[in-house]
C-alpha cells in the first residue's frame, strides 16, 4: 500500500474551540499549520444548541454556527482543514510521525493534542433522540434554558454534586438520580445536596426511559430495590456521569493520569514529550468550557512557535 507522507512544522489534531484557536494563532505566525477534525468536527460544541456563555456573542450563537466560525478564521489565516482521524503516532523519534485514517503520514516538527473529551451517556434511545432537546451532559451550558422549571440530573460523583447544586439555584426543584444508596462525591459536596431543600435524592434509582416527542417533559425511574416504577414531569434532564478523554491512540508515549487526561507542565501546554503540546478537555478535567479550552489552545500555538524558533536557533 502507498502511504503519502506529509512534512508539516505544526500538526493540530481536533478541531473544537481548543485546535481551532491555536490554528490561528499558528497560521497567523506563518507556520501553515494543517488540522486534521477528528471523528467530530467542531467538537462537543457541535451537540450544544444555543451557547450564550461565549464572549463576543451578545445574542447566543449555535454551537455548531460558532465552530463553522473557529473554522473560517483559522482557514483565513491558511490553516488547512482536513476530515481524518488519527489512528497511529510514533513519538520516540523525530520529526513526530503521526498517521491519519491508517494511510496518510504526516512528519510533524510539533503536534498540538486537542482531541477533547466526550460526556458518558446513559445508553438510551431517548437520551439520543432529545438531546439538545431538553437533554445536556452540561448543567453549567444548558442549565439557564430551564430556570423556574424541574430537572432531573444523574450522577454521584462531585461533578454531579456541583451541577445539582447549580441547578437548584436556577430551577424550582432538582431531582437528583443516584444508582446506589450512597455517593462517591466527598463529603463536603454531599452535604451540600442533602441540606439544600430544592434538591431531592432518588436512592437506589435507575432511568428507564426520557418522556417527550419533540422535547423533554418527563422521566420515568425505577427503584432497581423494589423495581418501583415512577413517572416525574421534568423539562430538562442532565447527565453527569462522567468525560472520557479521547486521547487512547497517544498513550503509549505520553503521560496521563488515572482517567486518561494528559498531565501538561503546570503553567504551560507542554508534554513529557519534546515538541507535543496539550490543550483543551483532554488535558482539563476541571473547566471544561469552550472559553478555557480556546485559552489553551492560543498557548498551546505560542508554546510550539517558541519551540520552532528554539529549533531553528540552535
Amino acid at each position: 500500500m502507498n502511504q503519502e507522507i506529509e512534512r508539516v512544522k505544526v500538526l493540530i489534531v481536533g478541531s473544537g474551540p481548543a485546535g481551532y484557536t491555536a490554528a490561528i494563532y499558528a497560521s497567523r505566525a506563518g507556520l501553515e499549520p494543517i488540522l486534521y477534525t477528528g471523528g467530530q468536527p467542531g467538537g462537543q460544541l457541535t451537540i450544544t444548541t444555543d451557547v450564550e456563555n461565549y464572549p463576543g456573542y451578545p445574542d447566543g450563537i449555535m454551537g455548531p454556527e460558532m465552530m463553522e466560525d473557529f473554522r473560517k478564521q483559522a482557514e483565513r489565516f491558511g490553516t488547512k482543514v482536513r476530515y481524518g482521524m488519527v489512528t497511529g503516532v510514533d513519538f520516540s523519534q523525530k520529526p513526530h510521525v503521526v498517521t491519519v485514517d491508517d494511510q496518510v503520514t504526516v512528519h510533524a516538527d510539533t503536534v498540538i493534542i486537542s482531541t477533547g473529551a466526550s460526556a458518558k451517556w446513559l445508553g438510551l434511545d431517548s437520551e439520543t433522540r432529545l438531546n439538545g432537546k431538553g437533554v445536556s451532559a452540561c448543567a453549567v451550558c444548558d442549565g439557564f434554558f430551564f430556570r423556574g422549571q424541574d430537572v432531573a440530573i444523574v450522577g454521584a460523583g462531585d461533578t454531579a454534586c456541583e451541577e445539582a447544586s447549580y441547578l437548584a439555584n436556577i430551577c424550582s426543584k432538582v431531582y437528583m438520580i443516584v444508582r446506589r444508596d450512597e455517593m462517591r462525591a466527598s463529603q463536603i459536596m454531599q452535604n451540600r445536596v442533602m441540606n439544600n431543600p430544592k434538591i431531592e435524592i432518588l436512592w437506589n434509582t435507575e432511568t428507564d426511559e426520557i418522556l417527550g416527542e419533540d422535547e423533554v417533559n418527563g422521566v420515568r425511574v425505577y427503584n432497581n430495590v423494589t423495581q418501583e416504577k415512577k413517572e416525574l414531569k421534568i423539562s430538562g434532564f442532565f447527565v453527569a456521569i462522567g468525560h472520557q478523554p479521547n486521547t487512547e491512540v497517544f498513550k503509549d508515549f505520553i503521560h496521563m493520569d488515572e482517567a486518561g487526561y494528559i498531565k501538561t507542565i503546570p503553567g504551560s501546554t507542554k508534554t513529557n514529550v519534546e515538541g507535543v503540546f496539550a490543550c483543551g478537555d483532554a488535558q482539563d478535567h476541571i473547566y471544561r468550557q469552550a472559553v478555557t479550552a480556546a485559552g489553551t489552545g492560543c498557548m498551546a500555538a505560542l508554546d510550539a512557535e517558541r519551540y520552532l524558533a528554539a529549533m531553528e536557533n540552535h
